[in-house]
């Protein structure tokens, strides 16, 4: 089969790769839709991820696609607890069939560390990721395929389906930052990321703020229902550090230490910061300790997603709250795909690829 393999630092390829024979418990899916993920590119840029991927090694992480290959899972690990997971409509994943549609997450949790045993399977001691999305076909792990991979409604496209991963961390996000109607959101950050912050926000009934860059992104971010627009590349007015004019919750989605400084510099009195964006490894940021104290901030970060929030999130989409038509807003064939992560580190300011793994 074709697959695009990571070889180091801005070093992908796409090449013949034989498919693995299955173990026990694994499932072989047929990708029908894959897609750029910010965290790709970072990958792609850095030419390996400590946790996540180490090269030579098949590339991607966000896909759907249909089961074509099982192996049995009997004797295998089972799913978490003494009963199968459930997808969000309900149907039980102990058992997987040849044809079924499906949505696969890239990762899932031990369930028998502390972490997963106090509800925080995001932090899960033994997290196992899965990587191979930008290929004509992925073997899924017997823990994967038990824990976090979900059947699909038939009116479901696959396009939407593959949101899944990225919008269970924003959904992580929101749940984190205890978001809730009525309440001032500022997102920070006009990204993928960023614009479904957005897009959940409003839809939970806040009034919705965003900062970003680029003309196409920040008009998306007004079709999703942001009432304020705010150029990051002008001087717009902002409210005073720690007023009760600022915003009851800041999510700031870019991921570097000076918007981190302004997310608190931006909320109000009493109100929630989530450091959503992750920083480079290394760095550090100053904080105004009498402004921490005397506004009584809460301040938090939010890491990955669980196999609740996994599910919550193909709810949004299987609702039609979340779209790949307001996401995507380009296709590539599988073999320019070296060619589309050269321009992403550019800075091409697409908004998320459908990679066409058959073409």
């Amino acid at each position: 089969m074709k697959a695009a393999v990571l070889y180091g630092k801005e070093d992908v390829r796409v090449e013949e790769v034989a498919p693995k024979p299955l173990q026990p418990g694994e499932v072989r899916i047929a990708i029908e839709a894959a897609l750029t993920c910010g965290t790709d590119l970072k990958v792609y840029k850095r030419g390996y991820h400590a946790r996540m991927i180490v090269p030579p090694a098949v590339f991607g992480h966000e896909l759907s696609g249909t089961v074509c290959e099982v192996h049995s899972p009997r004797s295998t690990v089972p799913a978490s607890g003494s009963q199968a997971q459930t997808s969000a409509s309900g149907a039980g994943v102990a058992e997987w069939r040849v044809g079924e549609r499906v949505v696969v997450a890239n990762s899932a949790p031990c369930g028998d560390c502390f972490f997963c045993g106090n509800g925080q399977e995001n932090l899960c001691d033994d997290l196992l990721f899965v990587n191979g999305a930008y290929a004509q076909s992925i073997v899924v792990p017997a823990r994967v395929a038990a824990k976090n991979m979900l059947r699909l409604k038939s009116e479901t496209p696959f396009a939407d389906a593959a949101l899944v991963e990225p919008l269970a961390c924003v959904v992580q996000g929101i749940q984190d930052s205890r978001v809730r109607a009525g309440q001032r959101v500022l997102v920070i950050g006009s990204g993928p990321i960023g614009l479904m912050f957005v897009a959940l926000a409003r839809h939970l009934g806040c009034a919705v703020s965003v900062s970003g860059r680029g003309e196409q992104r920040l008009e998306l971010a007004r079709k999703l229902g942001a009432a304020r627009i705010i150029d990051a590349a002008s001087q717009a007015e902002l409210p005073t550090p720690g007023s009760r004019d600022g915003y009851d919750v800041v999510i700031e989605a870019v991921g570097k230490p000076q918007t981190w400084e302004a997310a608190v510099r931006l909320v109000r009195k009493g109100g929630t910061v989530n450091f959503f964006g992750g920083c480079p490894s290394g760095t550090s940021v100053t904080l105004d300790t009498a402004l921490l104290h005397y506004s009584n901030l809460s301040l938090l970060a939010s890491f990955h997603h669980t196999p609740r929030s996994i599910r919550e999130a193909l709810g949004f989409i299987e609702r039609g709250v979340i779209r790949a038509a307001d996401f995507v807003d380009g296709e590539c064939p599988l073999s320019e795909l070296p060619a589309l992560f050269q321009s992403m580190a550019r800075g091409n300011r697409a908004i998320k690829t459908l990679v066409r793994v058959r073409a």
